[in-house]
């Protein structure tokens, strides 16, 4: 009798893992993120590494473990036979990366095997006491480390709304200028300055504008550090320098998506920006959130691109596609919350300052963003990662930044945030803590969360 084939977005779906089915979880068994993190006990200034997980309700589990107990053999999709599991699977490194270059088969009946183990009515896992205490863990009980090794970082600025309100604040009669509709603009970042969730974040010292009347740039902190929230897409399979990713192939190469802050120091990038753009305003820090959510686990919460405005260009034929435009969005609510170091003191929980639904209305989708950047034989590395922009809606309460939030038209004053207890922000002052959540809901799927991309602000080095 043939097996009946798993669908591991069944929302009937149930684990062994209890946590994984309360109403309220981010992380079900339908959801799957991956991760990486050190064990319980595991010091990396000792030189330990970290190990490859997943996290489902307040548990994360150890792959590499479950792999070594022979729990994935005779997967489908294995590219050749007699192969190790373990070693085509690369999970036995301390990054996503190596399994994230198998092709999207075996990616696919991994997660289904995965749902499997952790299936309530499956007993491998379950009744294995020994595999449990050598696998499973508290999730607040480990320190996580950045998914991927990120070779390379590039963000881009594709939400349209964003652009536009900011084009507004500089040129009011032009703000987009003729570009933004032909081709998704985005800049090289730095990821050897990105780091997970829950590290501190320096603020940065560089050159500001000369004040009015002088001739010479100021130095020192930056005065305006903003936040940005963002939605990043790790790569799957890599491409060969020289050989671009076609549309059609670039829905493949999502292995998943994550959270993103790119935090932003607007009087730095004020004076550098021009001619180049982003330089040291960016590259002092990126955060991203620990968990990848696999491209699967968000297949049913896919959306149509956004819908372009009637007179807009249609876009390049190496940039169109119809299964592109039919479901090559996805729909994700952002929020972020701010929590100040005296909202802290006293007691209050971090107070959110914007929730939307603008992912869904991005200019550009990740597949045109990955044909774009590769056409001019620019290769991808397997865990690459790229961002979309800042996330904004159409309405005020929806916008992904401070320099967003405070704008209340053109030659009007900034209108500061409002904070419980009495206290504004134009701008984000030190010790305060940006936090950035994200989920998806549907009728008729079970809600996934990407949990918490956080991080404190601390005083500028000297």
């Amino acid at each position: 009798m043939a097996k009946k084939k798993h669908d591991a977005n069944d929302p009937s779906l149930k684990s062994w893992i209890e946590s994984a089915n309360t109403k309220d979880t981010e992380f079900p068994i339908q959801n799957l993120a991956m991760c990486c993190f050190f064990r319980p006990g595991d010091d990396p200034a000792e030189g330990a590494l970290p190990t490859c997980g997943v996290r489902i309700g307040e548990s994360v589990i150890d792959l590499w473990e479950l792999v070594s107990a022979r729990l994935f053999d005779d997967l489908d999709g294995v590219p050749y036979e007699n192969a190790d599991i373990g070693e085509v699977l690369g999970l036995g490194a301390p990054n996503l990366s190596l399994f994230a270059q198998n092709p999207k088969a075996l990616r696919v009946a991994f997660r289904n095997r995965l749902s499997e183990v952790l299936r309530h009515d499956t007993a491998a896992l379950r009744d294995n006491p020994y595999l449990r205490a050598a696998a499973v863990f508290d999730a607040d009980q480990v320190d996580f480390a950045p998914p991927t090794a990120m070779l390379n970082y590039t963000d881009f600025y594709a939400s349209i709304h964003h652009a536009t309100t900011v084009g507004t604040m500089f040129r009011p009669d032009n703000p987009l200028l003729p570009n933004y509709k032909w081709v998704p603009i985005g800049y090289h970042g730095r990821p050897s300055s990105i780091v997970v969730s829950g590290e501190a974040i320096r603020r940065p010292i560089g050159q500001q504008a000369p004040a009015d009347g002088e001739t010479t740039p100021g130095f020192g902190p930056c005065k305006l550090l903003d936040y940005e929230l963002e939605v990043g897409c790790y790569i799957a399979e890599g491409n060969e320098l020289g050989t671009p990713i076609s549309i059609k192939e670039a829905r493949e190469r999502i292995f998943g998506l994550c959270l993103v802050n790119d935090w932003s120091a607007r009087d730095i990038q004020k004076w550098e920006y021009q001619p180049l753009g982003p330089f040291l305003s960016k590259s002092f820090a990126t955060t991203v959130s620990p968990y990848i959510v696999t491209a699967e686990a968000l297949d049913p919460f896919r959306c149509a691109a956004f819908k372009r405005a009637k007179g807009d260009p249609a876009p390049l034929p190496y940039l169109s596609d119809s299964q592109d435009q039919k479901s090559g969005g996805f729909d994700i609510t952002l929020d972020v919350y701010l929590e100040t170091e005296q909202m802290r003191k006293a007691g209050k929980k971090p107070h959110r300052i914007s929730s939307g639904r603008g992912f869904k209305d991005m200019y550009w989708t990740f597949a045109q963003m990955i044909a774009h950047h590769t056409v001019n034989g620019c290769n991808f590395h397997a865990g690459d990662l790229i961002a979309s922009g800042t996330v904004s809606g159409p309405g005020p309460t929806q916008r992904g930044c401070l320099l967003e939030s405070t704008w209340d038209g053109p030659g009007k004053p900034r209108k500061a945030v409002e904070l419980p207890g009495g206290e504004k922000r134009t701008f984000l002052q030190d010790g305060d803590t940006v936090i950035l959540r994200g989920f998806c809901e549907r009728e008729g799927f079970k809600r996934i969360g990407f949990g918490e991309c956080r991080g404190t602000v601390m005083p500028a080095g000297v």
